[in-house]
C-alpha cells in the first residue's frame, strides 16, 4: 500500500518489535501485512526520533521474509540482477521509476535534506539490498519494482501464504515485556 498507511496498532507495534528482536522505531504505518494480518513491511520514518537521517522506507520486518532475502543474497542474486541492468533498457527504465516512486513517497512524509536522491537497496543504478527492494515491491505492489518484484518471486517465502509464528503478543504477561506496548509517543 502507499501511502497514506495504515496507522500501526499497539498489538502491530508488539509484533513488529517481537519480529526484529529489539523495539520498534519511528514507524509511521504499516504497509503491507502478511494474509494472516501480522505486519510484513513498516513504513520508517526518514528521521529517526534522535534526528539520524533513514533512508530506508519501506523496511522488511517478517522473520521469514527476511531469511528468504538474505538465502537469496548469499546465493548471489544480486549479481544477476545487476547484470540484467545492465543488459535490460525496459527493467533498468522501470527501476529508475521505482527509485523516483520510492523518492516521492518518503518526501511526502518528510523532506530530509541529507536523503535527496537516496532511495534503497542500491536503486537506481544497482541492486545493494535485496530485503529493501523486495519491502518496496510489497508495500507498492507487484508492477512497479521490477527487482524487488523478481526477488520475492525467486524467493521460498510467498506473501500468499502465512508461515508466521506465534508472537507471544497476545499474552497480557508480555503486554510489558520488551516488545510489548510502546509508552505515548515512541514506536
Amino acid at each position: 500500500m502507499r501511502p497514506p498507511f495504515e496507522q500501526a496498532s499497539a498489538r502491530d507495534i508488539r509484533i513488529v518489535s517481537a519480529q526484529l528482536g529489539r523495539p520498534a522505531r519511528n514507524v509511521l504505518g504499516i504497509p503491507a501485512r502478511c494474509v494472516c494480518g501480522a505486519p510484513t513491511v513498516v513504513a520508517t520514518s526518514p528521521r529517526l526520533s534522535d534526528g539520524t537521517p533513514f533512508p530506508t522506507l519501506y523496511y522488511l520486518t517478517h522473520p521469514a521474509a527476511t531469511a528468504a532475502m538474505s538465502y537469496l543474497e548469499a546465493a548471489q542474486l544480486m549479481v544477476e540482477y545487476t547484470e540484467l541492468l545492465a543488459s535490460d533498457d525496459a527493467v533498468r527504465a522501470a527501476y529508475r521509476a521505482a527509485h523516483e516512486s520510492y523518492l516521492a513517497d518518503r518526501e511526502g512524509f518528510l523532506d530530509v535534506p541529507e536523503l535527496h536522491g537516496v532511495s534503497a537497496g542500491g536503486m537506481p543504478t544497482r541492486v545493494k539490498c535485496l530485503h529493501a527492494l523486495a519491502a518496496h515491491s510489497l508495500a507498492a505492489g507487484p508492477g512497479l519494482n521490477p527487482i524487488g518484484d523478481l526477488a520475492i518471486e525467486a524467493s521460498s517465502w510467498k506473501p500468499t501464504v502465512c508461515v508466521c509464528v506465534d508472537y507471544g503478543v497476545d499474552d497480557e504477561a508480555n503486554a510489558d515485556a520488551p516488545g510489548g506496548t510502546p509508552a505515548e509517543g515512541e514506536s
